[in-house]
Order: C-alpha cells, then structure tokens, then sequence
C-alpha cells in the first residue's frame, strides 16, 4: 500500500514533528510505501527535513507550496501535486496543516486518489481572525470537507469545532493523540550543569514556555506580568525556548518592562534538547491563542513539571485544574499571574501535580500507541474502499 502525506512546512513545531514521527514510525513498522511532500521552510525556524537524510527519496520538496495565501503559487502548487499523485498513484493521501490540507485534498480528490485523510493539528478559522478571513478559512474547509474520506484530530475540541461548522460527519472523525518518545523524559538529566548553561542558578524558580516567537503564542502576555512576577518572587526567571519573527519586539518588549535580565531566549534548539531544557525548569506554561493540543503541554508534563496554560482548543484535555495544572482564561493576566506565583511558592505542590501529569501522559501520548492507532485507522480505510493491503 502506498501513501503519501502532505504538510506546507517542515519548521521546528508540533504538527511538524507529528507528521515526521508518523512517517517514519509507519515506515519502521510496515511494509507500506510511505513518503511525505512538503513545501520549503525558510527563515528563523528551523527544519526538520534533516529526518530524512538516509532516505532523501521519501521526501519532495514543492518550492511553490508557501503559508500564505498566493493565488498564482497555489495554482501551481496544486498542479504540481496532481500531478505528482497521477504519477505515484498512492492508496492513501494523508494532509496536514491549513494550506497543505487544502490543496492536498483538492489535488488528491482531482487525481482520483481512493482515501484521502486530514489531520486537524489545529483550528484554520476562528476568533483568533478577523471575519472575512474566518469566512473564507471555514469556506475552504468545508470545500475541501467534501473530497475527505476521514478525520484524524490531536484533541476533543477539534472535532467540536469542526463539527460545528458544517464540516463533515461524526464517524468521520478519529482521535490520535500526538505521540512522541517518552524515553528521554525519564532520563536523568544533569540539571545544575543545564542551568549554567543557559546562566540559571540552582536556586531560580524556573517558569519555561516552548513554542515559536510568533503571533497568537502569548508570549506577550508572560512579558505583561513578568515584573509583577519577580517583584512578588524574586527568584523568578523565564526560559524561552524557540525562534521566529517576534523574536526582536520580545527582547525589546522585555528591556522596555525592566525584565531582559530575567528572560532567557534560548532560541531554536533541537527536538532532542527539549527533554533536558525541560528538567531544568520548574513550571511551564503555554498560553497560546489557536492550538489544537500543543505538545509543549504533554511534554512538560512527561518531564514531570506542572502547567499553566490559557483554556484555548484541546489544552483543557491534558491541563486539569489542581490535578496536572492550571487553566486560565485567555488574557485574564490576573489570574495568570496568581497561578504562576502559586506555584513558585509551593514545591510541594509542584511535585503533586507534575507526578499526576507524568502519570497521564505516559498512559496516553507514547509514540507506539499513535502509530499503532494511525495504522489501524488506515487498515479500516483501505477494507473499507477495496484497496489491497500488501
């Protein structure tokens, strides 16, 4: 059987790595033909295109496939994939991310691809944007709804959303939670040593964030609270892991409030550097405005830490009130604020929740039991339409 996926970018992020990890696996675990298609990943971000290195034939590159809307590139984006699925005529056709599933699913459909399957990492319309182009983002998808054979969604809420608009049916839709390896999370990290590197004393209170400099990640509202913060906790420091755009205007947004000596940007790091810098932390948050179900949550929690998290799309699934962490409504600073600082000054506490949370997710988010569960679901879709399995 041979199945193709399809994603616009392959930067450092969780839909990403997700994607990546759901090829590879698949590729460990079967005999199927599984190769992955992705567009260019400029900039400040990272790429994970190096996973591919000692198999570079399972990935192509499609230079057109870009994240904005660009009517000229997109024609030839989708020209290229339907041609490309006319030419590797594969059983399956698995898309990822707001453009890619767009124009996947149309070019698939176009080349009479048998089962054409959608991930929702996250929502692609919404509060988050103005009207028209909530308009139009729901418009597309409810489209593109009508060429998908099934649903994979990372988290509850974004088969509530979808389903909501008009998009598809319910035996449509299959949660896969977006598994990674927990191994490293249990490894014992020399966290003194981590801390100096990053010029953290072992006695800081830690509060980390993982996520790209990027709109809509609330980067911004940390940095809002921040000198409250360290007033009231003056063993308070914030670990910011990631790049991208924003990166500037938040350094400077952190020297403008008194707090860039408080702030560590510790910029792209690789995935496998995520378990450690982790340990060395005391709390994480995540405080992102469209999420379908951020990894930085299950991961923090794997590595034994507690959350604090804004009640955004499917982080209320692994952030629980007084048993994982704390959710928080979205731009309630406040409440931010109070949550953070009780954490800071309660170890105990601390460790209550962070051991509940690791317990969870080592129930559920182990990178076995998602490709275990993305294989059966394509072992359903192909009996269902007739596609001999080999």
């Amino acid at each position: 059987m041979r199945v193709t996926h399809v994603i616009t970018r392959l930067i450092v992020g969780g839909a990403q790595e997700n994607t990546v990890a759901s090829v590879l696996g698949l590729q460990q675990r079967t005999s199927w033909n599984i190769s992955l298609i992705s567009g260019p990943s400029p900039g400040t971000e990272g790429t994970l295109a190096p996973a591919f290195d000692h198999r570079p034939g399972d990935l192509s590159i499609i230079p057109q496939l870009v994240r904005p809307v660009h009517p000229w590139k997109d024609a030839l984006a989708w020209r290229r994939l339907v041609a490309l699925f006319r030419q590797t005529r594969p059983d399956i056709v698995h898309t990822h991310s707001g453009k890619a599933g767009i124009l996947g699913r149309l070019a698939a459909a176009r080349a009479n691809v048998p089962v054409i399957v959608h991930t929702i990492h996250g929502p692609s319309f919404g509060p988050f944007q103005g009207l028209a182009a909530n308009w139009a983002f729901c418009a597309a998808e409810r489209y593109a709804g009508k060429f998908t054979t099934h649903f994979v969604t990372v988290a509850d809420a974004m088969t509530e959303q979808y389903l909501e608009a008009g998009i598809g049916r319910p035996g449509q839709y299959t949660k896969i939670l977006s598994g990674f390896d927990l191994a490293p999370y249990a490894s014992d990290f020399d966290v003194r040593g981590i801390r100096a590197r990053l010029g953290l004393r072992a006695d800081d209170i830690v509060i980390g964030k993982v996520a790209r400099l990027f709109t809509l990640k609330g980067h911004e509202d940390l940095l809002a609270i921040a000198p409250a913060l360290v007033r009231e906790c003056p063993a308070i420091k914030i670990l910011l892991v990631g790049d991208g755009a924003c990166r500037g205007a938040l350094e400077e947004k952190a020297r403008a409030l008194g707090v860039r000596e408080r702030v560590i940007f510790a910029g792209l790091v690789r995935p496998a550097e995520i378990p450690g810098l982790l340990a060395a932390t005391d709390m994480a948050t995540h405080l992102s405005r469209r999420e379908g179900l951020a990894r930085a949550l299950p991961q923090a929690l794997a590595a034994g830490r507690p959350v604090v998290a804004y009640n955004c799309d499917g982080a209320r699934e692994v952030c629980i009130n007084d048993q994982t962490g704390f959710l928080v409504e979205p731009g309630n600073l406040a409440e931010l604020k109070e949550r953070l600082l009780q954490l800071a000054r309660d170890p105990a506490l601390r460790l209550r929740l962070g051991s509940e949370g690791r317990r969870r997710v080592h129930d559920q988010f182990g990178i076995d039991r998602m490709i275990d569960r993305l294989r059966r679901l394509y072992l359903e879709l192909a009996a269902a339409n007739q596609i001999p399995v080999t």
